[in-house]
């Protein structure tokens, strides 16, 4: 028998299959394609709030089997596939700052009329509360590193309340722009408003739902730390592309 062969033999090719990428693909599908479709191409609101009843539960329950599926020892979520993630999504995001600043410099005014003033305090104690995050959850890597798990679990907690904050932050924000005649449909700017924002929101709350993933097994003190470097670069990613959202949309 070759060397070749041998080698072979002792280390079989293994492929990682799962379940939970397709399930996302469809909660995305019939959360996000189908749900903009019945509610702005057919004016079926009612179809489109269903689509989303249906849509999101399967992307949170896609996130939490796939993070558990790595914590326990899978592939999933694993740092390449997340640099190849990140890089489409930063894509995503280059193509709505795109079509943002075609509109802002051909535009003869802007903001277009019916345009309500903007937060701006609001927006800077958003920002505070995401940069925050990152921090915190720097520091329970490093506790995780020092084999610290219980101040590790501390800080995850810690990070995903300022997560939830910022989310909360969005919402009361998003209520009082729409109690101010501000929705979808005002105008272009609204338009891009609540694509930019409502995205990276929807980041945010992928973020948290790969925490929570984190928190019930870490708190059995079972966990696995390069999934936790790879949840730690998304988080941050998430991060950095709010410094744009914030700087562009709110501020210029």
């Amino acid at each position: 028998m070759s060397d070749h062969a041998s080698i072979q033999q002792e280390h079989p090719q293994h492929w990682e299959t799962s379940i939970w990428p397709l399930i996302m693909a469809v909660g995305i599908l019939v959360a996000l394609p189908l749900g903009f479709t019945f509610k702005f191409a057919y004016n079926q609101p009612l179809a489109a709030v269903l689509c989303l009843g249906v849509g999101v539960p399967l992307i949170i329950a896609a996130v939490a089997g796939w993070v558990n599926e790595a914590i326990t020892g899978g592939e999933g979520l694993s740092a390449p596939a997340m640099g190849w993630f990140i890089l489409a999504e930063a894509m995503i995001f280059v193509s709505f700052f795109a079509s943002y600043w075609y509109m802002r410099l051909t535009a003869p005014d802007w903001p277009p009329g019916g345009t309500p003033e903007l937060p701006v305090v609001l927006p800077l104690v958003m920002t505070t509360a995401l940069v925050a995050s990152s921090l915190t959850f720097h520091a329970g890597e490093v506790m995780l590193g020092r084999g610290d798990r219980g101040r590790f679990v501390a800080w995850l907690v810690v990070t995903m309340l300022l997560g939830s904050a910022f989310i909360g932050m969005s919402l009361y924000e998003w209520a009082h722009l729409f109690g101010q005649g501000f929705n979808f449909e005002t105008n272009a700017y609204s338009t891009v408003f609540y694509t930019i924002t409502g995205f990276h929101g929807a980041h945010v709350a992928v973020g948290l739902g790969i925490f929570l993933a984190m928190l019930v097994p870490a708190l059995s003190r079972r966990t696995n730390d390069g999934f936790v470097r790879t949840a730690g670069v998304y988080w941050h990613f998430v991060d950095i592309v709010w410094l744009f959202v914030v700087s562009q949309v709110y501020y210029w």
